[in-house]
């Protein structure tokens, strides 16, 4: 799906992105892992839908002219709005029906429809339920910081066992795969900014550049070099994440 189709604002939610996207093309893209978890609107079938966190890039959705609108919560925000264990919707996208219920998603799906900014509905559902737990937000940064998950644990003063149950629940992943997905995530940001591969390796931690080639195999289906500038990948903006993608 052409990036040209897509955009995003902050969202009134904290933390969380409004995105839309749509486009004139066949999707080409994958939707790469990244830690967040999506509430969707897709304007063919008139479907909201739940994009759970991945663990492996997945094939971008969609038809020529199909728009999506998409609420992208932040890590370990969304199971306190839907209900639901991030673990249990890992790699997956359902209805939010399923989860809800259709008479509870009936009147939602009708004002999302009739609505022209279905992202501000999403807001409202969001931020009408109740808040993460602050305690997560200081995982994904001590994720990010480099701490180790013992030293994490320790933050929070629980085990490492319980810090593992609780990030399953919030973040669909143990702290030790949510450490390597954040990580992944910048390693992204930073070859496509043109960083070259050596330079991203030793500057996040990986322990060489082969380490760096095998994470970005594992998450995002290509090699570091695919994702410099000027190397011909195609760059594209999919459903049902919104994140940035490549094909």
């Amino acid at each position: 799906m052409d990036r040209t189709g897509y955009r995003e604002r902050a969202s009134s939610v904290p933390g969380a992105v409004v995105w839309t996207s749509a486009s004139a093309g066949a999707p080409t893209g994958q939707v790469l892992p990244d830690g967040c978890m999506d509430l969707l609107w897709r304007s063919d079938t008139g479907r909201l839908l739940v994009a759970g966190p991945d663990t492996v890039p997945q094939p971008a959705e969609g038809r020529p002219g199909v728009r999506w609108t998409g609420l992208r919560l932040s890590p370990g925000h969304a199971p306190a709005v839907l209900g639901v264990r991030a673990e249990e919707l890992r790699d997956r996208r359902v209805d939010l029906a399923d989860l809800w219920g259709a008479a509870r998603v009936r009147p939602l799906t009708a004002r999302v429809a009739a609505s022209a900014a279905p992202g501000t509905v999403l807001e409202a559902v969001a931020g009408g339920g109740p808040a993460a737990d602050p305690a997560l937000d200081h995982v994904v940064r001590a994720l990010i910081a480099g701490r180790p998950v013992a030293a994490v644990a320790a933050d929070l003063d629980v085990s490492e066992r319980t810090l593992h149950r609780r990030s399953l629940a919030a973040f669909g992943y143990s702290p030790q795969l949510l450490a390597r997905v954040l990580r992944f995530r910048r390693a992204l940001a930073s070859l496509r900014a043109g960083h070259p591969p050596v330079e991203v390796a030793a500057g996040l931690g990986f322990t060489d550049q082969a380490h760096l080639t095998r994470e970005v195999r594992r998450f995002g289906g290509t090699t570091p070099g695919a994702l410099q500038p000027g190397s011909g990948a195609k760059r594209s903006t999919a459903p049902p994440s919104g994140s940035s993608t490549v094909a």
